[in-house]
């Protein structure tokens, strides 16, 4: 009897259930269609690259006419790390900036290996047929740069920008372009050559029978790093900025005197006229312009014409990586320790304008904290007038002078110790022009 009941109640339930439902039922009219709700899926990169840039674009040296803020004089600045499209098309190999203009080595099937944008003024960026049409010598996006290759194999090695001349080292050899009024091209001078337009790009395959494996550009001369470890220079001397033991301009590359004479150089720095140069067992040397006392061994000498050790500084520890300025110097030893010296912002604060000894960041303002005490600066690099320390997760702080927000902080404000900058993707290498960053980074996904 209780089963019989049971499923007599079972059945008027699911009947009751079932009128329920009939009558609960939305009714739709015919035209109207049933939306789904999207299902969210998070962005993966296409490669394992991404480059991001920030700084004044007044002068197209980032490439992009996307995400431009205007300043109150008219000038056209990004303030914050933005994506560049033109990355996301190139798998982008090596960086470097110019003052005014920036140059992308990428990864190509044919000769286009080389791109560049900004300032072409002296054909710094080299000649390409669209420029016939430009009114003014500024490349807004990036465009290829023609270099004479034999093979479609040969890769950049190394890239490097002066004020206005460019340096790219291949498999192939050295090429140069750009302004030679000093010899900074490696090529004989000429009196008043015009470089607007200019098609001319030469080619040193080797020095004194060494294969190049570095270069590096100061405002007007150039810097070349040997498979032996030597240092060869060239270009504008007036300050002693070739080392060359004269205040002369030439244009052959030639060794650097002084106290290089036997060490081995694993690095060498330059922005403007100060050389710092770097041994393989942490020894630093400086040449060049010392007029706010970036040699401070050389106290009465403003202008140093030879190599010399800085043996000063070897209470600071084991030296890894070391950047020059435009009126200070900057070193990092093995412990992540960061050292300034010499004249600008510093880091240290708004009073510290001028420091005649090396002088160590706090190492709390790069991240170091007692949650986070393996958190350390990894690299250091400096444009004319900012700087910037990268951790080794890829952690980016910059501090310095930022008229057209070069440091990527969103404001215009001089930042006078290291702040964290904010960008979607792990750090790998930054590039300072004067006015403008550019970095390559990794993404996290």
């Amino acid at each position: 009897m209780f089963n019989v009941v049971r499923n007599l109640a079972t059945n008027v339930n699911k009947r009751n259930a079932k009128e329920y439902l009939k009558k609960s039922k939305p009714k739709f009219s015919k035209n109207v269609r049933l939306k789904t709700m999207p299902i969210f899926k998070y962005p993966v990169s296409k490669g394992d690259c991404r480059v991001y840039v920030w700084g004044l674009q007044e002068h197209g040296a980032l490439g992009t006419i996307k995400k431009v803020s205007f300043g109150e004089e008219g000038v056209a600045f990004i303030g914050t790390p933005h994506r560049l499209s033109f990355a996301e098309y190139h798998k982008i190999l090596d960086i470097t900036c110019g003052y005014g203009f920036t140059v992308y080595a990428v990864q190509s099937k044919d000769n286009k290996i080389l791109y560049g944008s900004g300032i072409n003024s002296d054909s710094q960026l080299g000649y390409h047929p669209l420029d016939e049409k430009l009114k003014i010598p500024i490349i807004k996006e990036p465009r290829p740069i023609y270099i004479p290759l034999k093979e479609k194999t040969t890769k950049v090695l190394g890239l490097a920008a002066g004020r206005a001349h460019l340096l790219i080292l291949t498999d192939e050899g050295l090429f140069t372009l750009g302004n030679n009024g000093y010899g900074q091209c490696g090529r004989p001078i000429i009196g008043n050559e015009n470089y607007v337009k200019s098609k001319v790009v030469h080619c040193i395959p080797n020095v004194e029978g060494a294969k190049i494996t570095a270069v590096t550009a100061g405002q007007d001369h150039s810097i070349l790093l040997t498979e032996n470890g030597e240092v060869y220079t060239f270009g504008w001397g007036a300050d002693g900025q070739t080392g060359l033991a004269h205040y002369h301009n030439q244009y052959k590359p030639e060794l650097v005197k002084g106290d290089l004479v036997g060490q081995k150089i694993v690095k060498v720095s330059c922005t403007a006229d100060c050389v710092l140069a770097l041994s393989d067992n942490g020894k630093v040397f400086a040449w060049g312009n010392s007029e706010y006392g970036q040699i401070p061994t050389c106290k009465d000498n403003q202008q140093v014409n030879v190599a010399t050790e800085l043996k000063i500084y070897e209470k600071l520890g084991h030296i890894v990586d070391i950047a020059a300025g435009g009126s200070f110097c900057m070193v990092l030893n093995s412990s992540g320790i960061v050292y300034v010296w010499g004249f600008g912002i510093l880091g240290l604060g708004p009073e510290a304008q001028r420091v005649t000894e090396p002088t160590s960041i706090p190492s709390i303002l790069f991240g170091t904290n007692i949650s986070d005490p393996n958190t350390s600066v990894a690299k250091i690099f400096c444009g004319i007038s900012h700087l910037g320390a990268l951790t080794a997760d890829g952690q980016l702080y910059m501090w310095g002078r930022n008229k057209f927000g070069a440091l990527g902080l969103g404001h215009r404000k001089d930042q006078f110790f290291p702040l964290k900058v904010s960008v979607g993707a792990k750090i790998k290498k930054v590039a300072c022009g004067v006015d403008h960053t550019v970095s390559i980074c990794k993404p996290f996904i």
